[in-house]
């Protein structure tokens, strides 16, 4: 490992109750409570799955909701605006308005870009748009760029630096795309304002400025002028990465650090690059930006990141050069629910988006003024309000089950319905032990239907766990099965495991 790691343990049982008191007291009143030293408000509520903020030059967040608004709130009074409503939005699971960007210099290019999906004679694309801001509307639509998408794995984030544009796309469930440089999907494409492609771009006529990505989710630029961002890994591995030119990531065969045979090898003969920053189980890592602002001392020359599955806010400082995470600390984890992006004021300011109302919601929310924009004006390491453990506090195995299964089959077991099956009384998990390892160690596809449309549900490979930990994870999903299940053993994951090489 080439960074130092942190980690904090701090019991935290009082004080939960606070958060339910953030609301606005009345329409143009923004309302908040200082515990401590940390002051916590909402300046937005009810949103509808806010994908992305941004701080716009006229000292408001510009928001871009995942059905097609975009719209501006006042920090101060938390008066909404809507500047544009997308009509041509195709939105499903993690499909829709999935990114926005205000260029860099907006008094001189008042340029808004915008990605969404589309659906054009029953086939998906995401589309890079650009707009013109022009008396308090979005105006001129320009489309600059269209790629293949899919339910899932879209991206994606959007960044204006130095008046290039630099877009985030996903792998779109394609497991070749991301390593074929002449394809757009699973990269970091970069090109001028109006789509055309720039010069120094590593390949000419291709907006390829680096490849080999499963899915970015946050995308940023230090004050050096570096380039970083978060990405989904699959069941293991989600990272956060310095983007360098004309480079490949890794994905699909290199996941996280370069561990096993297989994945040196590719590394050797691809120059792959290692992240920052590896993360397994997976956090969801989501948006990402960099805190330059002195007004929080412990965060300044910090990635700033939030978390969807890990459910907080996560500062990853760097050293003077901005190659080497050297502490993460974790702030918030579990008191907002997901949380899907961010921004930071001129003043220091960080703006936080809940993502509580899309289609993964977890326990206990959302809750009945989801979502909102929370404003974190500071901290303190003394407060529990912030400092809380990343470790849940059950046993072995349900900790286990909470880290790789919950998010997606919930923590009592019930699934999603016509998404992700209920563990509890399925007879598929009690009846055949054999066939449920076998299962877990390869992954799986099967019909999944959503609002009436038939996709292929993937269960990814655990192929990569202990077999101790595969034997307390399978006896704690079986025993949400039947209390009667027959026991399985060590013995038996390892005859499965050897059966399949």
């Amino acid at each position: 490992m080439n960074y130092l790691f942190l980690s904090f343990s701090i019991a935290f049982s009082v004080f939960g109750y606070f958060f339910e008191l953030l609301e606005p007291k009345n329409k143009g009143q923004q309302s908040g409570i200082k515990i401590k030293a940390t002051e916590i408000s909402i300046v937005a509520q009810n949103l509808n799955v806010p994908w992305e903020i941004a701080w716009g030059p006229d000292n408001k967040i510009w928001i871009a909701e995942q059905e097609g608004l975009i719209s501006r709130v006042d920090p101060n009074t938390g008066k909404k605006e809507v500047l544009l409503k997308l009509t041509d939005v195709w939105k499903l699971r993690t499909s829709g308005l999935l990114g926005m960007a205000l260029h860099s210099e907006m008094k001189k290019y008042p340029y808004v870009f915008l990605n969404y999906t589309i659906e054009k004679d029953k086939k998906k694309f995401s589309r890079l748009v650009r707009y013109t801001w022009q008396k308090d509307t979005l105006v001129l639509p320009k489309v600059l760029m269209e790629i293949p998408a899919a339910l899932g794995h879209n991206g994606s984030r959007i960044v204006v630096n130095k008046g290039i544009v630099y877009w985030a796309t996903g792998d779109a469930l394609s497991l070749v795309d991301s390593q074929n440089p002449l394809t757009p999907n699973g990269k970091i494409l970069r090109m001028h304002v109006d789509g055309s492609i720039p010069i120094d771009n590593p390949m000419k006529g291709n907006p390829v400025w680096a490849w080999g990505f499963r899915n970015i989710q946050g995308m940023a630029f230090s004050a050096s002028g570096q380039l970083y961002t978060s990405e989904h890994g699959d069941t293991n591995d989600d990272e956060v990465n310095l983007i360098l030119k004309n480079r490949n990531y890794g994905w699909p065969t290199v996941q996280g650090f370069a561990e096993n045979d297989a994945e040196s090898a590719f590394k050797k003969a691809n120059n792959t690059v290692d992240p920052l920053l590896a993360w397994t189980p997976t956090i969801g890592p989501a948006g990402l930006d960099f805190y330059a602002s002195n007004k929080i001392p412990e965060l300044t020359n910090s990635l700033l990141l939030v978390s969807l599955k890990g459910k907080s806010l996560r500062s990853l400082k760097l050293d003077k050069e901005g190659k080497v995470i050297l502490e993460e600390q974790v702030y918030f984890e579990n008191k907002f629910g997901r949380v899907r992006d961010l921004c930071v004021s001129p003043e220091g300011d960080i703006y936080l988006a809940t993502s509580n109302r899309d289609w993964n919601p977890v326990a206990g929310f959302p809750v009945s003024d989801d979502d909102r924009i929370i404003k974190i004006s500071n901290l303190s390491k003394s407060d529990p309000q912030n400092l809380l453990s990343s470790l849940p506090s059950g046993s072995k195995a349900e900790n286990l089950y909470l880290q790789y299964c919950a998010s997606c089959h919930k923590e009592n077991g019930m699934g999603l319905k016509g998404v992700f099956p209920s563990l509890q009384n399925s007879q598929a998990v009690v009846l055949n032990p054999k066939d449920l390892i076998k299962k877990v160690l390869m992954g799986s596809k099967g019909p999944a239907v959503i609002n009436g449309i038939s996709y292929d549900a993937a269960m990814p490979s655990f192929g990569f766990m202990k077999d101790e930990d595969l034997l307390d994870i399978l006896t704690y999903i079986r025993s949400m099965g039947s209390s009667h299940a027959t026991p399985i053993d060590i013995k038996m994951i390892k005859q499965v495991r050897e059966s399949l090489h």
